[in-house]
């Protein structure tokens, strides 16, 4: 069957075969019938640009592999096929009181998906990403050999972040963080500037497991960088109501209506978005301590809207999200300071405080600030801008992440990625026919 898919952002779709395996000896025949244009396992298509994608190959739809195949309560371990999802793993777990170790903006990612881009979250400054917390792996080779991997294994370290390049993950051992509610407490502030919430980052980030912040890109002048900064732990059973304390480990995330088909484009300019800017920084209060809130809206506010990225029109968006090392912050206000100027109407756009790196040769994360935002595709000279910036984070240390990209060059990610040259000497050793490949792989020649 042949299907016409995009990522996220609903940018540059193209056509390909769509296997759905049910079985690991389903997904091996499909890898070993996999023809010149190759193959690639894909899980619920939340990355943002063509990284899913194989234009006029093979795809594989992993989400029919999603069986849990263990669980160890003592230990807190789930070992799970990698079709499963993060909001199925929260469902099942946290009554029992484990939560997943890393959790992005969406639940609604795989396993696979969320070891292959080595997904990141509010705690990264604490908790690292999403690869930190995999004991084992199993993965589908080239050649249709199963391998077994642990962390220190080569492979293991260019499969965790080599966005589906290295063969198809099956199952993975995850290891679990322990809970004793389903809250969060959070607390909210505002910061007038970029210059004061970066201040309130650095001084105060270590006392939190979770941190965000939302930043205005529309506001110019002195409030250039204005933001609502959020935090957050696990609430503890003595900070619930009695009502909230009967069931406290309670999981039934709250969905409103899907975003509605045939939004016209151009609906998000500068003037609406500025708008909505204003109104939200507004409404956050200026101080606010130990507000409890469901999980679904400290850490997954859009997924209460299915298929939000509707909302950006039939031309769709980009997410551009770079990090540059500490010690660059002028680099960080520049780039602030001319997506304000440009007029980009974004009202999604977050800022964090990466932690270590982890050992994924093409893992995103460093220590640095992360921006990450979303753009409508149709911004007048979005291309251009986005060059330059890149140029710019390159300068600064940074680099972009492969999981949201759409767009960038192939001479820029390799300067961005040290160990890029190891990643495709692996690959050419252990897949020299190139049977996993994808667009994004095409693109960058990865």
């Amino acid at each position: 069957m042949e299907g016409r898919l995009t990522g996220w952002g609903r940018t540059a779709p193209t056509t390909a075969r769509l296997c759905v395996p049910t079985s690991t000896a389903e997904a091996r025949d499909a890898v070993r019938a996999a023809g010149e244009r190759g193959t690639l396992a894909r899980g619920l298509g939340r990355s943002y640009g063509d990284a899913a994608q194989n234009a006029g190959g093979t795809v594989l739809d992993m989400t029919s592999l999603a069986r849990v195949r263990a669980l160890d309560l003592e230990q807190g371990l789930v070992t799970c096929e990698a079709g499963v999802s993060l909001d199925r793993l929260m469902r099942l777990l946290l009554p029992f009181g484990w939560f997943v170790p890393v959790t992005p903006g969406t639940r609604y990612v795989t396993v696979g998906g969320a070891i292959g881009a080595d997904i990141h979250g509010k705690n990264h400054h604490v908790s690292g990403s999403f690869g930190h917390h995999v004991t084992r792996m199993r993965l589908l080779t080239a050649g249709g050999e199963e391998r077994e991997l642990t962390p220190g294994d080569e492979l293991f370290d260019a499969t965790t972040g080599g966005m589906g390049l290295t063969g198809v993950i099956l199952d993975a051992t995850i290891r679990l963080l322990p809970v004793a509610t389903s809250l969060m407490a959070v607390d909210t502030e505002r910061a007038a500037d970029l210059d004061e919430l970066m201040q309130r980052l650095e001084a105060t980030d270590h006392r939190y497991r979770y941190s965000v912040a939302w930043i205005d890109l529309v506001a110019r002048g002195a409030a250039t960088g204005r933001a609502v900064l959020t935090r957050g732990e696990h609430a503890t059973l003595d900070m619930l109501t009695p009502r909230q304390a009967l069931d406290p480990l309670a999981f039934r995330p709250r969905s409103l209506p899907a975003a509605p088909r045939g939004i016209p484009g151009g609906l998000l300019r500068t003037a609406t978005v500025g708008a909505f800017n204003e109104l939200w920084f507004r409404k956050a209060p200026r101080e606010r301590r130990g507000q409890l809130q469901r999980i679904g809206a400290f850490f997954h506010p859009l997924d209460g809207v299915p298929e939000w990225n509707r909302v950006y029109g039939p031309g769709g968006f980009l997410q551009y999200q770079f990090v540059v090392p500490y010690g660059q912050e002028a680099a960080l206000r520049s780039i602030v300071e001319q997506l304000s100027r440009h007029g980009c109407p974004s009202f999604l756009a977050v800022l964090k405080r990466f932690g270590e790196g982890g050992p994924g040769w093409l893992s995103f994360p460093m220590p640095g600030w992360t921006l990450a935002l979303d753009l409508p595709a149709s911004v007048p000279g979005l291309g251009p801008l986005l060059d330059r910036l890149d140029e710019q984070v390159l300068a600064a240390g940074g680099r972009i992440y492969l999981a949201k990209d759409s767009r960038m060059r192939p001479r820029t990610l390799a300067a961005m990625y040290p160990r890029l040259a190891d990643f495709r000497a692996l690959r050419e050793r252990i897949d020299p026919s190139g049977v996993f490949t994808s667009d994004l792989a095409r693109r960058l020649a990865l």
